[in-house]
């Protein structure tokens, strides 16, 4: 183990950081709006599905990755063979773009949990009854007031990550992620007490198979891959990072297990905070990525004198989650940098690393904000404004060729034995060998692939599964 970059404390921190990389806004944002838009229940059988055949092996693989080379994922994949380095380098070039408009958009919830507080106490600087879609749009497209907020962001991530893996993620992990759990379990009940929330418990949870009368479900199936796959933090080097600070002693196979499965109740208590209430007040679930700061805004709005409260808690939950995978995503890069700097012999200081990228991603956020989702006047990059040009090469390309070939490489290169081979330390056994590599070799890729080609659709809407 590197002392240099430290270890966990004790593997109750390892799994608060790891859930919390994992849970971000992918799930208190990207399910919510993306179950709303595919039909409910069919996206969240096939996001159960996914979990357990893909994102548990992967999970698996990358974990056993970070811990059997205890490097960051560039060092990482070169032990393993200098024909693999290329896989390291997209795994840290993913977590620089995604951070760029992370931050931007961790500034959006920073912005509405100040708004909602600024409800409560009847201050000018609330929503005050302004209609949502137009306050979302002015905030957005004020590039100097956006800028601001996801600079403040950026610093805060880079405070804590400046403070070490022990110090600074693992001991704002375990406070941040059980207090988000209350915070959810807190709105989850406000909503779902609320009269015709019912409607959205049947949305859902209800059996409904309408997605499966055309070719429509491959769209649905991609959709929720590409989503699991996102929210699980798998491909863009968190897993294997965190993996690296874990000790011989902990059991892979049992942490790989309780991660997906931590995220998926959140994702799913994320949908519970959510429908219930968007339901209860009439409005449309189909809302797109505006659900977030548009319809549900609408919904604290209409609640009363309640809504502030409630809306405050419920944007401050989403800022917490989004802190805690920025954390990671930062991480990443620190890692490889001090992995760099120690091969060339020389003394890495955490803090000084972390202060200079974190002067990069400042740039890059207010770049990202200063676009205002593409209204903001900078030029078109391929046709996209520049966090859907971000998001296309990290999420779209990089992220999932990244897992597929690691998918592959285990199954039939590396093999079994090799994973026994860390799995296996200090007593632990694998016990789910054989279902693991049938998954690893086959469904994986099988998976990957799908997943690849419905982002890519997303993106460029080619149509394939039209």
């Amino acid at each position: 183990m590197n002392s240099s970059k430290g270890e966990w404390g004790s593997n109750f921190g390892f799994l608060m950081a790891a859930v919390g990389s994992a849970v971000g806004l992918g799930n208190l944002w990207g399910f919510p709006y993306k179950m709303g838009m595919n039909g409910g229940f069919a996206f969240l059988l096939f996001y159960l599905i996914l979990a357990v055949l893909v994102g548990y092996v992967i999970m698996l693989g990358e974990l056993t990755i970070g811990r059997s080379t205890g490097k960051g994922v560039i060092a990482a994949y070169s032990s393993l063979s200098k024909k693999y380095a290329f896989l390291g380098w997209m795994a840290f070039l993913c977590p620089i773009l995604i951070l760029a408009f992370y931050c931007s958009l961790g500034g959006y919830c920073l912005k509405y949990t100040i708004a909602n507080l600024g409800d409560f106490f009847g201050a000018s600087w609330g929503v005050n009854g302004v209609d949502t879609a137009e306050y979302f749009v002015k905030f957005y497209t004020n590039g100097l007031e956006a800028s601001i907020f996801a600079v403040i962001f950026s610093i805060i991530t880079v405070i804590i990550v400046m403070r070490g893996v022990s110090g600074g993620i693992e001991k704002f992990s375990k406070v941040a992620m059980p207090a988000l759990f209350v915070l959810l379990l807190v709105v989850i009940v406000r909503g779902v007490t609320l009269p015709g929330a019912i409607g959205g418990l049947k949305f859902m949870f209800a059996p409904n198979w309408e997605v499966f009368n055309g070719s429509g479900w491959v769209s649905v199936l991609a959709t929720a891959g590409g989503q699991m796959f996102f929210s699980l933090s798998l491909g863009m080097g968190c897993i294997i990072t965190y993996g690296a600070y874990l000790s011989k002693k902990e059991n892979i196979e049992v942490n790989a297990l309780i991660i997906p499965f931590a995220d998926t109740v959140v994702a799913i208590m994320a949908g519970l905070a959510v429908f219930p209430a968007v339901f209860a007040m009439g409005m449309e679930p189909a809302g797109g990525p505006g659900l977030l700061f548009i319809t549900l805004q609408a919904v604290f709005d209409a609640m009363g004198a309640a809504g502030p409260i409630f809306g405050f808690l419920l944007y401050l939950l989403v800022f917490i989650a989004a802190l805690t995978s920025s954390i990671s995503l930062m991480e990443v890069v620190v890692s490889v940098i001090i992995d760099r700097k120690e091969e060339k012999g020389c003394v890495a200081n955490r803090k000084n690393i972390s202060v200079i990228f974190g002067l990069i991603l400042c740039v890059l956020t207010i770049l990202i904000s200063v676009d205002s989702l593409g209204e903001g006047g900078l030029p078109k990059l391929l046709g996209f404004c520049w966090l859907d040009f971000f998001d296309l090469l990290s999420e779209g390309i990089m992220m999932p060729v990244g897992a597929l070939l690691m998918s592959l490489i285990i199954g039939w290169k590396l093999g079994e034995n090799w994973m026994r081979e860390e799995l296996c330390q200090e007593g632990n056994q694998w016990k789910m060998a054989k279902f693991s590599m049938f998954c690893l070799k086959f469904i994986a890729p099988v998976g990957m692939a799908m997943i690849l080609l419905g982002q890519l659709d997303g993106f460029f809407k080619l149509g394939i599964f039209s």
